[in-house]
């Protein structure tokens, strides 16, 4: 009788342990099962069979996670309820790993979200530090056998240990490969005096020693990823590839056993050496697309300096340093750690944590990057410098994300799921084929079917496609949230554009004022209650207001798409529409205005005459052909027969829209089974971007910073909207050409493979080298379609 296994973790049992009917092969093992059994997660089970990791014990190993400092150190964000921290788990290897660990939550009362990044094996975790502290935190993924890799010096040293083990197994196969096929060339060259005579059995035996590291240890993730995969009843592409390896490697074994002759270890060696050479230059491409993200897609966020002068200087987030001095606006993202040193801190971190109630700080307290003031604007002093990857985190926070569906990850995940079996088919019944005429011709056959067909390429085409436009569009200052959104952006048949600070410049609109005469004190209040404010309106008239001093307000209140509040001692001042401050007369006027009124009293009012963007008619006259086309707007209809004269004919035109009615609007275009395109400034608009299939906030050197858009475009590249389209649409075509290659190759493949007229060595070479290809046609084809945008 066979041994038992543990039902946790799969190991041995040497001295059982039952429970449950279940053997465990320790103490720890039984205790996770336990852990799970109770909290009605035991599916973690039928997911994979023994998919977890024995725990280890810890023995105090943590204990240093007690120091404040350095918890402070690892933490992304702490305050007074939650912390947040990410760690790196190299035990992350299977979807059953990805499963418990977004269920942490179930487990550990004091844990409030997690969520694993699996390429990178790291789970972001948000906690209660009320209920839990970091190093209880660490011991409970330990216990459960997902014991954290930790360093306070270098945050990827983990990834950086997986990267050189690649090497590693590149070196020791290559090192192999080399020497098998030297001790190989005197049977190649049929040199019989010196081979058969004299050293035949040694060099044979040479090489078999040289292929035992390369079976054990290069190759053995193929075979732990085969048996994981057999063990959950699933056949994955590493079932074939491990079949093969084991086919040559026994046979060849055989031969020089029982000599029969020298053996297959050049092709084993070779196979082996160019599969883990095409991985390697897979895991480049990987690293050098996600470092294009991560840290040369600057966002377009400016954020406000102010000098030691008093005065403010308009910046890029970036540039900020380690005590600066910057000015936070009302709905503006904190892009930085810091101390509050003057305002009223009213700060959202939903952003971070997901939960929208506002915290209350004072000056003094320390503020996180990533939470939103919501109350007036603040003063604070940076304590560093800023993380551009940090931001990318926050935006693809996956609390914000919508459940898109991605055509071709659909497509590829169907296809892969019958391609290993059909594969095995074909395999098995041309080897049986070849069994009536030569064994060893039988063998040749079954394992380059094996090697040569492979879904490789065909699952590469969609990522690197996408991933390399990601990075044009990012350089050409368009930023998208991830690869699924230039599929939506392909698929879409209908754009929707907000008109105030998005197809208009903030920066070149001329205005007048209408009514009583302003005294100084309501033009400095004015003017600091339109500083706290981030409407394009409110920036705009702030400019004309620059001489006046800032006076600090008692009360302030934004209401998104009426008006603003504020107050200083015994004044009161509103700005907004004519309803919100209090007036109904006299305001007939169809230019875009804003009213405003001191004390109840209504003073008059500023007239702005917008100036559109560069290339707004062309850019419409280019979607016309191919796209519904609507500008949907909270002003009134002074500008609509100059945007008639503009636009194209077919344009809609709505006015006086409230944010709800905006995402109305949308709701019912994508209930008649339109893919929608909402472009819009990220204010007012934050529903109807949230709604739309994609969502386009188009930022202005403002520290404008919503969840709630898919893409942030740099106004200075709003003529090229439609190019940005057209090269979503080219790239899609990209992959649809990459798909069909694969097949192509497939077919081709094992044609010459079934026929006897392909070696497993030349079909090493070759599978490799298909990937590769599809990668270099995708990243060619892509970086064409990037230089079209000029």
């Amino acid at each position: 009788m066979s041994s038992p296994t543990c039902y946790h973790c799969g190991d041995p049992v040497r001295d059982e342990i039952l429970y449950d009917e279940k053997s465990f092969c320790c103490k720890g093992c039984k205790t996770v099962y336990e852990i799970f059994s109770t909290h009605d997660l035991a599916s973690y089970y039928e997911m994979q069979q023994a998919p977890g990791a024995s725990p280890k014990v810890s023995n105090g190993k943590f204990d240093y996670l007690s120091n404040d400092l350095i918890v402070e150190k690892l933490l992304e964000f702490r305050d007074e309820k939650t912390g947040i921290v990410s760690l790196y788990i190299p035990h992350i290897h299977c979807s059953s790993c990805i499963w418990i660990l977004e269920n942490l939550y179930k487990l550990q009362p004091g844990i409030n979200a997690s969520q694993v990044d699996f390429p990178k094996k790291n789970v972001r975790i948000t906690f209660d530090i009320k209920k839990t502290s970091l190093k209880e935190l660490v011991e409970f993924l330990n216990l459960i056998g997902y014991e954290p890799y930790i360093s306070l010096d270098d945050s990827e040293a983990g990834k950086k240990l997986i990267d050189r083990s690649i090497i590693y197994k590149l070196g020791v196969s290559g090192f192999a490969f080399g020497n098998v096929m030297f001790l190989s060339f005197p049977e190649y060259f049929e040199v019989s005096e010196f081979w058969l005579d004299q050293y035949k059995g040694l060099f044979r035996w040479l090489m078999f020693a040289f292929s035992l590291p390369v079976v054990f240890y290069v190759s053995k993730d193929y075979f732990i990823s085969a048996y994981k995969g057999l063990r959950a009843k699933i056949l994955n592409i590493d079932v074939p590839l491990a079949l093969g390896i084991v086919v040559l490697f026994a046979r060849s074994t055989l031969e020089i056993i029982f000599d029969w002759g020298t053996g297959f270890f050049d092709s084993l060696t070779g196979l082996i050496f160019f599969l883990t050479l095409g991985k390697f230059f897979q895991q480049k491409t990987y690293n050098f697309l996600s470092f294009e993200r991560d840290y040369k897609s600057y966002f377009p966020i400016g954020i406000t300096r102010i000098l030691p002068s008093g005065q403010e200087d308009s910046i890029h987030v970036h540039e900020i340093k380690k005590g600066d001095k910057i000015l936070i606006r009302n709905e503006e993202l904190i892009p930085v750690d810091g101390i509050l040193l003057n305002g009223n801190g009213r700060i959202d971190y939903s952003f971070v944590t997901g939960e929208a109630s506002a915290v209350t700080k004072n000056p003094g307290d320390k503020l996180f990057a990533g939470g939103k003031q919501v109350s007036g604007s603040i003063e604070m002093e940076a304590l560093k410098s800023v993380s551009q990857s940090y931001l990318t985190k926050l935006w693809s926070n996956s609390i914000f994300q919508k459940n898109k569906e991605h055509a071709f990850t659909r497509l590829i995940d169907h296809i892969s799921k019958y391609f290993t079996i059909v594969l095995l088919l074909i395999a098995f019944s041309a080897a049986a084929y070849w069994m009536f005429y030569d064994v060893s011709i039988a063998i040749n056959v079954f394992t380059a079917v094996l090697i040569i067909a492979c879904p490789c390429a065909l699952a590469m085409s969609t990522p690197f496609t996408l991933g390399n436009m990601l990075r044009i569009f990012g350089n050409k200052k368009f930023y998208l949230k991830n690869a699924g959104v230039i599929e939506q952006l392909a698929k879409a048949n209908a754009v929707i554009f907000d008109k105030t600070g998005t197809i208009t410049s903030n920066k070149k609109s001329s205005i007048n004022y209408e009514g009583i005469l302003l005294s100084p004190d309501e033009e400095r209040l004015l003017k600091t209650t339109l500083r706290s404010s981030n409407h394009p309106l409110s920036r705009t008239l702030y400019e004309l207001l620059a001489e006046y001093d800032i006076v600090p307000l008692d009360a302030y209140c934004e209401t998104v798409g009426q008006g603003i509040t504020a107050s200083h001692k015994e004044s009161t001042i509103k700005v907004g529409s004519p309803a919100f401050v209090g007036e109904s007369l006299g305001t007939t006027s169809l230019n875009t205005a804003v009213h405003i009124s001191s004390n109840d009293q209504y003073k008059g009012k500023f007239i702005f005459y917008n100036e559109y963007r560069e290339g707004v008619s062309k850019v419409f006259k280019d979607l016309e052909e191919l796209y519904s086309l609507s500008i949907i707007s909270g002003d009134n209809e002074g500008e609509k027969e100059r945007l008639k004269e503009l636009l194209p004919a077919k344009t809609h035109f709505m006015f006086n829209q409230k944010p709800k009615d905006k995402l109305k609007y949308i709701s019912s275009l994508q209930e008649k089974g339109m893919t929608t395109i909402m472009v819009g400034d990220g204010l007012n608009d934050a529903g109807a971007l949230a709604q739309s299939d994609v969502g386009i906030a188009v930022s202005e050197n403002v520290n404008v910073f919503s969840p709630a858009c898919d893409a942030i475009l740099d106004a200075s590249k709003f003529d090229k909207l439609y190019q940005f389209i057209k090269a979503s649409k080219s790239s899609v075509n990209v992959i649809k050409v990459s798909i069909v290659l694969s097949f192509l190759y497939n077919i081709v493949g094992l044609y010459f493979a079934v026929t006897a007229q392909l070696s497993p060595i030349i079909a090493a070479v070759l599978m490799p080298l298909s990937s590769i290809s599809i990668i270099i046609f995708a990243t060619l084809c892509t970086n064409l379609i990037g230089r079209k945008i000029k």
